[in-house]
């Protein structure tokens, strides 16, 4: 039996087998980190070390008498403390000494300095640390010291502190196994920890690193003040920024004690920071690696790193286990609240590497805004996103007791506009935060001026964005590449910055326009407005594309060439472009693609590709359409409806304030208009974001670090630019991508939860139909419409989608928008009024009804429904299925 594995076996094993600390090493190093060369004792051996000494049935026997409340008695203490010394005391299987013997001699190293580390099984894990739990040992020479080294760190198993440990945690002794990491010292001249995160605050967007001249141990043990260094780590920017220093006493610094061990010796406090403000940039870049690799960009790292002069060098790492949960006070009591509702719109899927802390960033940098702008502060370190599975979830409690303290904003009725099926939390008999008045004024003032510098803004990002991307990418030099991030990066933080008091330019003429409307017609005022906003004349460009999509289909019928391109069963995407230049389709397809090419399909992963890179989904739509295409009617169509409802308004409405319903209609035709827009231009920052990955990935698998040209997105932005900079060979970096791949899959076939309370994931079900043959949700555009439900999961099954048929989605976003015109009615899983499907199908005017808990799973495929869009409800015509 082998004993002793490589970090190359301590990788492909795990920690039942190397423990906590014996695995990371092994990720570390395949992933290409710097970690001293060394060898992992496998648990099995702490296995075999108990019986051959026949220690187990003690073991046994004492664990079954040990509770939390009797830690303390004395015949516990002495137990434990005689066990200690037993296991201290035993013989080593001479098998397994005469393995490391080998080891040791061949490596011509037998003379060399070691570490001998603690590896618990449960040790390191996402659910308990062990920090400072377990022994370990520094500056251990020879074969002997070695493995008397060994047998302390097994003994530590069964010290006060680690029993009491793993009771609190609830693991179980039958798990307290031991293996051992034994690997070279590094020469130290500084050493010490990094988290890539603020444990004490539970900020996540800050890194904090504490350093001190020479080995770690006095830092990781408290024994001086060491240097600490903040760093932010927003993702917009290429390198984590030093915020903040505070140098320490440093009362002394550990060095190699030439009999062995370490000893404490003193050192002038008055010399400078431990680390230059260079390499505490640089080490944060390591540290961001290491959060990507070993965290998955989710969860957080405890790094310990030594500083050899030259290099830094990684002799640990393990997850941080708690951080303070950071919430409002006032929501102390209550579990935080966590929605997929509103994001499902725009990203519902499982995110690519290298978009999901940039996507995450930009998004958190929306929420914070939205409060800060107004003067209103929010509690320090408080998270508004996060990924469960590798998909993005909000912190809905949060947002939600946020918009009332702030603004007075209550929580009733707010899944009806924001989507998603969370419970509203409980306000009780608190009030609103002096000044509330104050601050939706101040709210109502930024949309107004946001509604005024739209175009300003639209034009500054997008002229900002040509000149990047316009220049030639492939004569960029490595650095080029950062620089450019960092430019797209500022452009990005500044639209985000702006982009809800944009995007609520849409929703506050709608508030406005219920009300009014309610005075006439209450139940039904939402139904009239779904109809008023029918056709809009003011240009919405998702829907633009859509009906531009319709003409394209009208055109091509009439093309000769274009028609019989498109009668083929199975044509050539790229078949378009071999089309006569005078082809009137291939000249006005080509606008549309200059027009629109920046758009995708969940366009907010710029893993995916855009309409100018790929026009099969496009074409597509066109030839499922170009039989049956007529915008004139669809025209008449929407004219009709918008005419019937007028005529109600003029029976039942004062002439004057039938003027202030028409200005209100235009309002929020315009405002809708205002809010997809700014979406598409960030799906225009998302594109840049894009064109430089690409470029970069012809970079990178022409140095042969990746194996195909897509596989940079399966990188971390960490990772490019430690290539990038010089300061990382790349090697690891295929594995890792090899890793994600796997993982990507395994997370898409895993069904998301609508909730996650506290940590508990909860997916909801149907609970508000009150018949046995409907079910309800959001009515989001007016009418009513029957046919054929037809599920579609995703936008390229829309072929299966046939005209008249009613569509049923999980979520949209603009890259959805071509299939609503082929559909009688729209029905969504999640979505709320004022989502990108809503505003869509209001235009249109075809019926919709929206966030209706678990309807993907209730209708099934081929069912005849119908669709009131007045009222939310989906009717079954079978009143035999029950629900």
């Amino acid at each position: 039996m082998k004993y002793f594995f490589t970090w190359k076996e301590a990788f492909k094993s795990d920690a039942s087998l190397v423990g906590g600390k014996g695995w990371n090493l092994g990720r570390l190093d395949r992933y290409g980190f710097s970690v001293p060369q060394g060898v992992v004792l496998i648990a099995k051996a702490y296995d075999e070390y108990i019986k051959y000494n026949q220690f187990d049935k003690v073991i046994s026997n004492l664990s079954s008498i040990i509770h939390l409340n009797n830690l303390d008695e004395g015949n516990v203490k002495d137990g434990l403390d005689q066990l200690r010394k037993k296991i201290m005391n035993g013989s080593m299987p001479p098998a397994i000494v005469e393995e490391l013997s080998g080891l040791l001699n061949s490596s011509g190293k037998l003379k060399k300095s070691w570490a001998v580390r603690s590896s618990a099984v449960a040790e390191d894990s996402v659910k308990a640390s062990f920090a400072g739990i377990h022994d370990s040992f520094l500056n251990v020479c020879g074969l002997e010291e070695i493995l008397s080294a060994v047998k302390e760190c097994y003994a530590s198993l069964w010290s006060p502190r680690a029993v009491a440990y793993r009771r609190n945690m609830n693991i179980n002794d039958d798990a307290a196994t031991m293996a051992v990491v034994v690997m070279e010292m590094v020469e130290a001249q500084a050493a010490g920890v990094g988290f890539t995160c603020d444990v004490q605050t539970g900020r996540q967007d800050v890194m904090i690193i504490n350093a001190n001249f020479g080995l770690g141990e006095s830092v990781v043990n408290g024994a001086v003040e060491p240097d600490t260094y903040y760093l932010e780590a927003e993702t917009l920017n290429s390198e984590a920024k030093l915020i903040q220093r505070k140098i320490g006493s440093r009362q002394g610094m550990t060095v190699l004690n030439k009999e062995g061990g370490t000893k404490l010796i003193p050192i002038d406090s008055a010399v400078s920071q431990v680390l230059s403000d260079q390499n505490v940039k640089k080490l944060g870049r390591l540290l961001q690696r290491v959060f990507d690799a070993l965290g998955n960009s989710e969860q957080h790292q405890d790094v310990e790193w030594v500083y050899n002069g030259r290099d830094f060098v990684l002799v640990q790492a393990r997850p941080v286990t708690i951080l303070p949960r950071k919430t409002f006070p006032a929501l102390q009591e209550q579990n935080d609240v966590w929605s997929n509702g509103n994001y499902r719109d725009s990203v519902p899927m499982v995110q690519s590497p290298l978009n999901r802390r940039l996507m995450k960033n930009i998004i958190d940098i929306i929420h914070h805004t939205s409060f800060t702008s107004l003067g209103y502060k929010l509690p320090v370190g408080i998270q508004f996103s996060k990924f469960y599975n590798g998909r993005l979830y909000c912190n809905l409690s949060a947002y939600q007791w946020g918009l009332y303290a702030s603004m007075g904003g209550r929580p009733e009725g707010f899944n009806d506009f924001w989507g998603g099926h969370q419970p509203a939390i409980n306000i009780g008999d608190q009030k609103p935060e002096p000044g509330f008045e104050d601050r939706a004024k101040k709210f109502s003032e930024l949309v107004n001026e946001a509604r005024k510098n739209a175009p300003k803004i639209w034009d500054e990002v997008s002229t900002s964005i040509q000149k990047i991307t316009g220049s030639r990418l492939e004569t960029w030099k490595d650095q080029d590449f950062i620089a450019g991030y960092d430019e797209l990066g500022q452009i990005a933080g500044m639209l985000a910055k702006e982009f809800n008091f944009l995007a609520a330019v849409g929703s506050m003429p709608v508030f406005m326009l219920i009300q009014s409307l309610n005075k006439y017609f209450e139940g039904r005022e939402l139904m009239m407005l779904n109809a008023l906003m029918i056709g809009g004349t003011d240009g919405i460009t998702s829907a633009e594309h859509g009906y531009r999509l319709v003409e394209l289909a009208e055109i091509a019928r009439k093309d000769v060439d274009a028609a019989k391109y498109l009668s083929e069963i199975s044509f050539d995407a790229l078949g378009w472009r071999e089309l006569p230049d005078n082809s009137p389709f291939k000249k006005a397809f080509c606008e549309f693609v200059k027009e629109y090419g920046h758009r995708a399909v969940y366009e907010l992963d710029i893993i995916n590709p855009r309409w100018n890179e790929e026009q099969t989904y496009l074409l597509g739509i066109i030839q499922s359409t170009v039989n049956i295409a007529d915008i004139s009617k669809l025209r008449k169509e929407q004219k009709e409806k918008r005419e019937q409802v007028w005529k109600e308004i003029k029976d039942k409405v004062l002439d004057s304030e039938q003027i202030a319903i028409r200005n209100l209609v235009k309002e929020c035709q315009i405002g809708a208009g205002v809010r997809e827009e700014t979406k598409s231009v960030l799906a225009e920052v998302m594109e840049a974001y894009r064109i430089i990955a690409k470029k970069l990935g012809f970079r990178f698998y022409e140095r042969n670090l990746i194996k195909e040209e897509e596989d940079i997105f399966f990188c971390t932005w960490s990772e490019i630019f430690s290539v990038l900079n010089g300061e990382w060979n790349g090697i690891g970096l295929q594995a890792l991508i090899d890793m994600r791949k796997k993982w990507k899959k395994e997370m898409e076939l895993l069904a998301p939860p609508d909730v996650i309370l506290g940590e508990t994931p909860r997916f909801e079900k149907q609970v508000s139909c009150i018949s046995s043959n409907y079910l309800e949700g959001v009515p989001v555009a007016a009418g009513k419409a029957s046919g054929l439900a037809r599920l579609i999961k995703h936008p390229d099954e829309g072929v299966r989608l046939q005209p008249e048929e009613i569509m049923v989605v999980p979520s949209t976003d603009p890259g959805w928008t071509p299939l609503f015109l082929k559909a009688r009615a729209v029905v969504m899983e999640t979505g709320g009024f004022l989502s990108h499907g809503a505003i869509v199908a209001r235009e249109y005017g075809i019926p919709a009804v929206v966030n209706v808990p678990g309807v993907m799973d209730i209708i099934k495929d081929g069912w005849t429904i119908s669709v009131d869009g007045n009222n939310g409800k989906i009717f079954f015509d079978d009143k035999d299925i029950k629900i």
